[in-house]
């Protein structure tokens, strides 16, 4: 907490959906399965990737069920809150050890990356598991960053993470996908800014600069190491993100 990607999940603003939601949701007529293709693959040009049409459920599945709001939150402790003039400016939180369904990419531009990333991750929810059906939507979807060693710019891989709903932590189904690996991911102590709409490297490297700026000189947080969390979908003209500072001790 692209694309395609984790920004995706939220739905279509402004595209009608008038399949009513199930457990089993109706399938769509082929016109409206055109449209949305259509519209995820205008998406993903501007990040430079294509959308297979073996996409083409995945992305219905996952518009019908956003509809009913069906999203789950990453469960999270909030422990300070930081404000200036009633305008919070940056929350720590404490995120409990859980399991995470993870891939990484390396392409060439970090959107490339997570937006791969997260098609592969949407497979994986609509049913290319080892229970056979549609697992459930969390949000935020998280994207870890390495940084280069001199500090200006992003190493090529990056971890993109969907954490598991409540109801399959304890015997997470596996994924038919190999690129995907469940892990455990111990406690999680972080510094949380939020800023809106793309990400990109362009756009995050101003909002790291920025926290470091609100924090000063510390050695208690990760210099080479952050995280990215996305809630909304591209189509939202001012969508949420949030930028991680990582504790190094939880």
């Amino acid at each position: 907490m692209a694309l395609i990607s984790l920004e995706d999940l939220d739905g279509l603003e402004d595209e009608e959906v008038d399949n009513d939601i199930t457990d089993n949701p109706e399938p769509m007529e082929d016109d409206e399965q055109q449209r949305l293709y259509t519209h995820w693959q205008a998406i993903a040009s501007t990040h430079q990737v294509s959308v297979p049409r073996e996409m083409t459920g995945p992305i219905q599945e996952l518009t019908q069920r956003n509809q009913a709001q069906e999203r789950e939150q990453v469960p999270f402790s909030s422990i300070s809150r930081h404000e200036k003039l009633g305008e919070v400016l940056f929350e720590e939180r404490v995120y409990p050890a859980g399991k995470w369904a993870c891939i990484t990419k390396g392409e060439k531009l970090y959107e490339q990356s997570i937006s791969m990333g997260f098609m592969k991750l949407m497979k994986f929810i609509c049913k290319e598991n080892s229970v056979g059906r549609y697992l459930g939507m969390t949000v935020p979807i998280v994207n870890s960053i390495q940084m280069l060693e001199d500090g200006n710019g992003f190493q090529k891989d990056i971890l993109t993470a969907y954490y598991l709903p409540a109801e399959f932590q304890a015997n997470p189904p596996q994924p038919t996908d190999p690129d995907i690996t469940i892990l455990q991911r111990e406690a999680l102590r972080v510094i949380t800014l939020t800023f809106f709409g793309t990400t990109t490297e362009e756009t995050i490297m101003p909002q790291i600069n920025l926290l470091w700026e609100m924090l000063g000189p510390s050695e208690e947080m990760h210099r080479n190491s952050y995280m990215v969390a996305v809630y909304d979908n591209p189509g939202v003209s001012c969508r949420r993100n949030e930028l991680w500072f990582i504790r190094r001790d939880p």
